[in-house]
C-alpha cells in the first residue's frame, strides 16, 4: 500500500513539474528578465537570444516608440503589418508576449495567415473589418466571421488560419497582441504558391483542384466563364503583362484579360474594374 502510495506521488509530482512547459506557449522566466543580444559575450542562450549581463541593461532596452505613425499600404494586398517582437524590443525576451500595429487601405485584406507559435486578440482602433478563423479539420473547418467597428475585440486561437478584411469606406488601423515573444507567421497563398523550391503544380492541382498549368506568381490560375454574376466588380490587385492582371472579386482572386473589363485609364493596382457585360465573373 505505502509503494502505490509512494508511485502515486511520483507520478503526481511528475505531472506537476511538466505540465507548465506543456500549456505554456514561451517558457516562463527565472529572472526578472533576459534582455536579448545576438553575440554570446558573457550571456545565456534562452529562447533564441543570449542574454545581456543584467547589469548593462538600460531602460531602452524595454521602449520602442512611433507606433502612433500610419504606414503606408501601397501593396499588393493593401495592407502593413508593424510588428514589436523581441527583434526590435529585446526586452521581451522571455517574457511570451509581443505587438503588431496593422494599417489597412480601402479594400485592404491581412490576408489569410497562421501563427504556428501564439494566440492573437485584436483591438480595432480606427475603421471597420471583417475578421474570422477557420476551425481545424477534426471540427469540420468551420469559420467563425464578424464585421468589427472601432472599439470592438476578436480573438484569434493560436494556430488557426485568420484574415482580416476592411470592409469600410476610409483606412483602417488595428492593433494585436499575441501570446509569444516571436509568434511567427505563415501567409497561406505565400507559402502555398511561392514556396523555395516550387510545389509540384500537380501536388496543388490536386490539392486545390485546379489545372495544373498555370503561370507561377498567380494565386488563383483558373480562366473560367461559368461564375456567379454578370458586371461582376472586381479590385485590381496585381497588373500583369499586356495589361492583364490579378482581380480580387467576391469569390477569390482570378486572373483576368484587359480586354475583358470596362477599363479605367490608365489601369493600376488599387482601381476597381467592372467586367463587360458579356464576361462572367471566373471561378476560383
Amino acid at each position: 500500500m505505502a509503494m502505490k502510495n509512494l508511485s502515486f506521488l511520483a507520478v503526481l509530482s511528475l505531472l506537476a513539474l511538466t505540465l507548465p512547459l506543456a500549456i505554456a506557449s514561451d517558457p516562463s522566466p527565472l529572472q526578472d528578465f533576459c534582455v536579448g543580444v545576438n553575440t554570446p559575450s558573457d550571456g545565456v542562450f534562452v529562447n533564441g537570444k543570449f542574454c545581456k549581463d543584467p547589469k548593462l541593461v538600460t531602460v531602452d532596452d524595454f521602449f520602442m516608440a512611433g507606433l502612433q505613425n500610419a504606414r503606408p499600404v501601397a501593396n499588393v494586398v493593401g495592407s502593413n503589418v508593424t510588428a514589436v517582437n523581441v527583434n526590435n524590443l529585446p526586452g521581451l525576451n522571455t517574457l511570451g508576449i509581443s505587438l503588431v500595429r496593422i494599417d489597412y487601405g480601402v479594400n485592404g485584406q491581412n490576408p489569410p495567415h497562421t501563427h504556428p507559435r501564439a494566440t492573437e486578440i485584436l483591438y480595432v482602433g480606427l475603421g471597420q473589418l471583417l475578421v474570422g478563423f477557420v476551425t481545424s479539420n477534426g471540427d469540420g473547418n468551420r469559420m467563425f466571421t464578424k464585421t468589427l467597428n472601432e472599439g470592438d475585440v476578436f480573438v484569434f486561437p493560436e494556430g488557426l488560419i485568420h484574415f482580416q478584411f476592411n470592409v469600410g469606406r476610409f483606412p483602417a488601423v488595428a492593433f494585436a497582441a499575441l501570446s509569444s515573444q516571436n509568434p511567427g507567421v505563415v501567409t497561406i497563398a505565400n507559402s502555398v504558391f511561392g514556396s523555395n523550391p516550387a510545389i509540384d503544380p500537380n501536388v496543388l492541382a490536386r490539392a486545390f483542384q485546379l489545372d495544373p498549368k498555370f503561370k507561377r506568381g498567380i494565386r488563383t490560375p483558373l480562366h473560367g466563364r461559368l461564375g456567379a454574376k454578370p458586371k461582376s466588380v472586381g479590385f485590381v490587385q496585381t497588373i500583369l503583362e499586356k495589361g492583364n492582371m490579378v482581380v480580387t472579386f467576391c469569390s477569390g482572386e482570378a486572373r483576368v484579360l484587359a480586354s475583358e473589363v470596362v477599363k479605367l485609364i490608365p489601369l493600376d493596382g488599387g482601381q476597381h474594374v467592372r467586367l463587360r457585360k458579356d464576361v462572367r465573373e471566373p471561378i476560383t
